[in-house]
């Protein structure tokens, strides 16, 4: 796209994009697509890389293209259109034969890049929103741990002031893609006298330094795409600290809101509510009024996370900041995914169970075993009512433990 096409309609840029696609990819054909139900795969890692090497290059042919960054400035690589344009956009490139995005080209893009975008120096701007942009370099989340998940502050992981920077020790878990990463954004425990949540700190962390290692999880599906990271002795320069120091509850709330909001509407896993209406129509049960009202609920809930993203999105272009809506769309979509795995299972009855070679059945067990994963992902089910309630209801806190 040109500087001209700045002002383009949604309808003239969609022409435009049609036949770009047209020009780069095949359409995809129903009849010789493989049936994939999986949300979290079972890969090895050089099948991994190469996926991922794909997913990155074709993520630099769009942003050339100016499709990889639609909402995005100039300055960075984008046109500066608005969320309907990428919507659009979103919506063609599904019926082409495009590269899957992996989770950790989707963490750099959707979520590392607009937090330091946000909240980082201009030097750090400049330095890392371009290039995790075009993904040309990947950065993973450095987030959670053993004692503490949905329980962000409850971290150990420390970091210690240096004369040139900072010491940081301990682990971190459920890392998806570090083990592909350039970068991490790490955030740890800088001080241990104030509330918990005052006494964080982000960094950058180059995940090929002296005393990180990096161990793969192997996960149910028989994948390792989650890691175990530990950090011995490493060392920072203050240079690569984001944010204020003390500042990285409020590092991780904005990069966790963009991750509700991206997994309420980027991530593509599992079925969907088309797949979920070729399985009843090839099953020959699209007449019973419970399978038919199965399938009404799974396309209107699909729908309201598609339109709770799109506000979330306009919101964004407007200058505000990550909210509650980042939550309430990932609890809408996290629940469609297990109803339409459910629906599944009772389309198919004890075809899902074991692989007889027909096609369409014993697929549906990897989006089955899977769904439940992401009611944690990105901070449990439980966590998002909690921030629906305190933050965006004004309720009281839960009491704790043990007092009245």
């Amino acid at each position: 796209m040109t500087p001209d096409d700045r002002g383009i309609d949604v309808e003239a840029f969609t022409e435009k994009a049609e036949a770009w696609l047209e020009e780069n990819l095949a359409r995809r054909s129903n009849e010789s697509a493989v049936l994939n139900y999986a949300i979290f795969h079972d890969r090895s890692h050089d099948e991994e890389r190469q996926l991922i090497d794909a997913a990155r290059q074709w993520q630099g042919v769009r942003i050339d293209a100016g499709f990889g960054a639609i909402t995005w400035g100039p300055e960075w690589g984008g046109p500066g259109l608005t969320a309907s344009h990428e919507r659009a956009y979103v919506g063609l490139e599904r019926d082409f034969t495009a590269p899957e995005r992996h989770e950790s080209v989707l963490v750099t893009v959707e979520l590392v890049a607009p937090t330091i975008h946000a909240l980082g120096t201009d030097e750090q701007k400049q330095q890392f929103v371009r290039a995790f942009l075009r993904a040309d370099q990947l950065c993973c989340q450095l987030f959670s741990e053993p004692g503490a998940g949905s329980d962000l502050a409850g971290l150990a992981t420390k970091a210690v002031k240096t004369d040139g920077g900072w010491r940081v020790n301990g682990q971190k878990v459920w890392s998806s893609g570090a083990q592909f990463s350039e970068w991490g954004l790490l955030i740890a425990r800088t001080d241990t006298t104030v509330p918990k949540h005052r006494g964080m700190t982000a960094f950058m962390v180059p995940m090929d330094s002296p005393g990180v290692d990096i161990r793969p999880i192997r996960q149910m599906s028989g994948g390792s795409t989650f890691n175990e990271v530990f950090f011995s002795d490493v060392e920072l320069p203050d240079s690569l600290r984001l944010g204020a120091e003390g500042d990285g509850w409020t590092v991780a709330l904005t990069t966790l809101g963009f991750e509700r909001s991206s997994s309420a509407g980027i991530v593509s896993a599992g079925g969907n509510s088309a797949d979920l209406l070729r399985l009843a129509r090839t099953s020959g049960i699209t007449e019973d009024p419970l399978v038919r009202q199965q399938l009404a609920d799974a396309a209107i809930y699909e729908r309201a996370s598609a339109l709770l993203v799109a506000r979330y999105a306009e919101r964004e272009l407007a200058g505000a900041v990550p909210g509650v809506e980042g939550s309430i769309g990932k609890l809408v979509w996290t629940q469609n995914l297990k109803r339409i795995g459910d629906a599944a299972a009772s389309f198919l009855g004890p075809r899902i169970l074991a692989d007889t070679g027909v096609p369409d059945t014993f697929a549906w067990t990897e989006h089955l075993l899977g769904a439940p994963g992401y009611r944690i992902a990105g901070g449990s089910d439980e966590i998002q009512r909690n921030i629906i309630g305190e933050r965006g209801l004004g309720l009281p806190r839960e009491p704790r433990e043990g007092l009245a």
